[in-house]
């Protein structure tokens, strides 16, 4: 819990920005997850600023959390301040460079890019969340992710500090997270290269790449996106299958029949039900084939 007089700074700090013991359920993707200290949304650069600081001051733990995909909260709820930069979303065209701040969603600069036909950007269509997310975890496909298309980062430190940019050159990437930024530094903004080509030719990319989404993963259901990194060699999802355990249900959580590294909200889920079939699917794959599978959805909260 946050003592009160944290709460009183908090809203001088933030105003209508901070919200306290929010369900988790309507900040996730899962659409799961029990009550969260605090929820805040800074207006701006200053704000975030000034939340960060207060929170290092008094030594209370804060994160950014984007839309809340590849987030999983425990029923239990979750300690201290999240961070969601659903303020931040400018998006502007600097010569070939793209400038997005960390709020901007998957949405809004696919058509962005497809409306000035600007191309380099098609491999992110349909992958959900925002622009921050996409850059902390480098996001991606096979043939390309974050790290690729990236020019700079800016972020903040988690004292406050900031903001700071780095060169793409200055970063440490690895598959599915950016590394060498500071523990709690929040990412504000980025600048990513494009290329000038035509509304048509990068509406063509984006559509094949929807209409591959689409075919294959479960997008009209409630889920975190890939729940498993793909092991070196091979895919996650097909180890699962090959396991047996497409279908399988917890309560009210499910792997999805359509991709076998998604698990679903099928209803009422909690999650518990999702961790269990976490547990389930690492326990068997590794049973049957030797390979630890690790998990890309980061799971958050107090533990019972």
């Amino acid at each position: 819990m946050i003592a009160p007089t944290l709460q009183e700074e908090l809203r001088r700090a933030l105003g209508a920005g901070i919200r306290f013991d929010a369900a988790a359920d309507r900040l996730t993707s899962l659409r799961v997850g029990g009550p969260v200290d605090a929820v805040a949304t800074p207006a701006d650069r200053d704000e975030l600023a000034a939340l960060l600081g207060l929170c290092h001051r008094r030594g209370v733990p804060c994160r950014a959390i984007g839309r809340g995909f590849n987030t999983l909260i425990r029923d239990e709820g979750l300690d201290g301040v999240l961070i969601q930069l659903s303020q931040f979303r400018a998006l502007a065209l600097e010569g070939e460079t793209l400038f997005a701040e960390a709020g901007v969603s998957h949405a809004s600069l696919t058509r962005f890019c497809r409306d000035h036909g600007l191309a380099g950007l098609e491999f992110g269509a349909g992958i959900p969340g925002s622009l921050g997310g996409w850059v902390a975890m480098n996001a991606g496909i096979g043939e390309r992710e974050v790290k690729d298309a990236l020019r700079s980062v800016e972020w903040f430190g988690p004292a406050g500090d900031g903001p700071h940019e780095q060169r793409r050159e200055e970063l440490d990437f690895v598959y599915r997270a950016l590394r060498g930024l500071p523990d709690g530094s929040v990412i504000s903004a980025a600048r990513l290269q494009v290329e000038i080509s035509t509304k048509e030719a990068v509406s063509a990319s984006v559509d094949a790449l929807l209409a591959r989404r689409q075919a294959t993963q479960p997008l009209d259901v409630p889920s975190c996106g890939s729940v498993f990194k793909n092991p070196a060699g091979g895919f996650a999802g097909q180890l699962i299958e090959a396991a047996g355990l497409k279908g399988e249900t917890e309560g009210g959580a499910m792997i999805s029949p359509l991709h076998a590294n998604f698990i679903v909200n099928s209803g009422h889920a909690t999650a518990e039900d999702v961790l269990r079939l976490i547990e389930r699917a690492r326990e068997e794959v590794e049973r049957q084939t030797g390979v630890s599978l690790e998990t890309e959805v980061h799971i958050l909260g107090r533990s019972r």
